[in-house]
């Protein structure tokens, strides 16, 4: 899973995105508003961790344009502000949760659980071929045996399989992966798919990651 942290206070951020990461997100900071606003527009991400007090556009102001433009990712609001009517202000602007600073880390993990849980309950394995995932233990697994993904495995292949015969450009894995700043290079993809297809041949998958040249991957059967 992957979140956008939008924090203006730099060492905040980067001790909330160690705890994320430590608990096996994927998450980005941005340090105003208006960033916060573009990169939630863009559906790279599955849920956002929101300031209210930020540079450029406050993150009330950027929760109800979201609403407005129908965009539901699920949102915490994570503030200083502990007033009752604040709290009120952020959920019906549209908010998931708020939480006060300061907190504990396993109250900001449990929030985090909780507001994407809804998501999540459909179904917390998919399955394609004889390959299941699972999106709770991170565990990709065949009839034959299961091996634990790291982070950016499990994100590559849950989106492969959520999309099952569709072509993802290298591109598109690069967004929702590594960020729009990211200053991995672009073969990297590749790297990871390597990986995954090591993997999945060691599970004997009926299933296998294919490349259209230049354009990216499929999940396709074996024939």
């Amino acid at each position: 899973m992957k979140l956008l942290l939008a924090e203006d206070e730099l060492s905040l951020s980067r001790a909330i995105i160690k705890i994320l990461e430590k608990n096996n997100y994927t998450a980005e900071a941005v340090y105003n508003g208006e960033d916060a606003l573009k990169y939630l527009e863009s559906g790279n991400f599955d849920a956002a961790i929101l300031d209210i007090m930020m540079p450029k556009m406050d993150g009330i102001t950027v929760l109800q344009k979201l609403r407005a433009s129908g965009n539901q990712i699920p949102i915490l609001i994570l503030s200083a502000k502990s007033e009752v009517d604040d709290k009120v202000l952020g959920l019906d602007s549209g908010a998931n949760d708020y939480l006060t600073k300061p907190f504990d880390s396993k109250e900001l993990l449990a929030r985090i659980r909780a507001m994407t849980r809804t998501g999540q309950a459909v179904s917390s394995r998919i399955s394609t071929g004889n390959i299941t995932l699972d999106r709770a233990t991170f565990e990709l697994s065949s009839p034959s045996g299961s091996f634990r993904l790291t982070n950016k495995e499990f994100q590559m292949i849950e989106m492969l399989m959520t999309n099952p015969k569709h072509l993802i450009s290298t591109e598109r894995f690069m967004e929702k992966i590594w960020g729009y700043d990211s200053d991995t290079e672009i073969s990297v993809v590749w790297v990871y798919i390597s990986y995954l297809r090591k993997k999945l041949h060691a599970l004997g998958a009926n299933i296998q990651i294919k490349a259209a040249r230049n354009a990216g991957y499929s999940l396709e059967e074996i024939t």
